[in-house]
């Protein structure tokens, strides 16, 4: 069954700039207001918790806190069973438990060796503003794990006429993904590219105001044929510093060296850095592997799912540009199965392989066998 593109709605635009806001709020580790469905709660980024925020969250209330985890990272933690994977859960925190034990909840970086506190009862699952808090964090980049302070009726209104907390509502985060179909072209140019000399850059603006995605078309593929295409996820360390560690730079390079070779086609290069984690969050997978975990695990620590990538905006880039059946160079199926699912057509995956160079064997081996890449 294809997902339909849902187009923004007439109060989208308002909904973006609250959520801008939040974003904001939460990366300078400033309190959310998270309100619906007769709910609310303020909510902190976990690994920016600190004494003075702490203590700012209870002169709001005398609630007991609570800390968001994803499920991944409560299980991690030892603080959830592995029996389901999904979803976030909701933990109690006992009133003294200090800033520090809160920022370790989040960052396995920084808790390298050390116990998982107590912390009381089963987690809860968690829903609701609740749930939102956690998908905001991710849509910031952070680590995905918030602490948030349940607001009573009372608490809440005082709460919403206040300067200091961004308000946010509990839907529009959770329907943030419906955005990301709402792209727009906003520039086009002629770059010649070392190996492929007739090439033009596109760039697609996401409805919901995040990072351009681009298209790089090579020569003059026709529509209405099945064109081969690239959907290359962007990446700092391998496309700009020519990293070891993965297979990026090859692939990118490679790519449009391959589809130059072939008389045309497309490289969508997108905005999802470390599979969907972002830079930072990169970094401290990097500094997990260090310590002996896979890719794989090293994103499940932090609180991520394996592959946090999205592919429904390369479909609708595809779609804009007229193209409905693409050739994939790819060794991943999910991507073949995620650009069916949003109704593009594969016709033949082609393969695209690179040889290890002695610092990523274990990476492109877990790749084949935790994540099923071709190889």
């Amino acid at each position: 069954m294809v997902e339909p593109l849902i187009p923004p709605s007439r109060d989208s635009g308002r909904a973006g700039q609250a959520i801008d806001a939040a974003l904001s709020a939460l990366r300078r580790g400033e309190p959310v207001l998270l309100y619906g469905q007769g709910e609310a709660v303020l909510a902190l980024a976990a690994e920016f918790v600190n004494e003075d925020n702490l203590q700012r969250l209870r002169q709001v209330s005398a609630r007991p806190l609570r800390a968001v985890l994803t499920r991944r990272r409560a299980v991690a933690l030892g603080l959830a069973r592995r029996d389901a994977l999904s979803g976030a859960v909701s933990i109690a925190l006992a009133p003294e438990l200090p800033a520090g034990v809160i920022r370790n909840l989040a960052d396995p970086a920084a808790s390298l060796g050390a116990d998982p506190p107590g912390l009381g009862p089963e987690p809860a699952i968690a829903e609701g503003p609740e749930l939102a808090a956690v998908a905001l964090a991710k849509l910031a980049a952070l680590l995905p794990a918030v602490l948030v302070l349940p607001l009573a009726p009372s608490e809440a209104a005082l709460a919403r006429r206040r300067r200091d907390f961004a308000p946010v509502d509990t839907a529009d985060v959770l329907s943030r993904r419906a955005a990301m179909a709402g792209l727009t072209q906003v520039a086009e140019a002629r770059v010649p590219l070392a190996d492929a000399e007739d090439a033009r850059l596109i760039a697609f603006r996401p409805g919901d105001g995040g990072t351009e995605h681009l298209a790089i078309l090579i020569g003059t593929p026709a529509p209405g044929k099945p064109v081969l295409v690239r959907l290359h996820s962007e990446c700092f360390t391998g496309d700009l510093l020519a990293s070891l560690r993965c297979d990026c730079g090859d692939q990118l390079r490679g790519a449009i060296a391959a589809i130059a070779e072939a008389g045309g086609g497309i490289l969508l290069y997108l905005a999802q850095e470390g599979r969907g984690i972002g830079l930072v969050n990169k970094l401290r997978a990097y500094q997990l592997q260090d310590a002996g975990f896979d890719t794989v695990d090293a994103n499940e620590q932090l609180g991520f799912d394996a592959d946090e990538r999205v592919y429904l905006p390369a479909a609708e880039m595809l779609r804009q540009l007229g193209f409905a059946s693409v050739r994939l160079l790819t060794n991943n199926p999910e991507k073949v199965a995620a650009l069916e699912r949003y109704g593009i057509g594969i016709v033949e995956r082609v393969p695209h392989v690179f040889p290890a160079n002695g610092h990523n064997e274990r990476y492109l081996l877990t790749k084949a066998t935790r994540s099923g890449h071709l190889l």
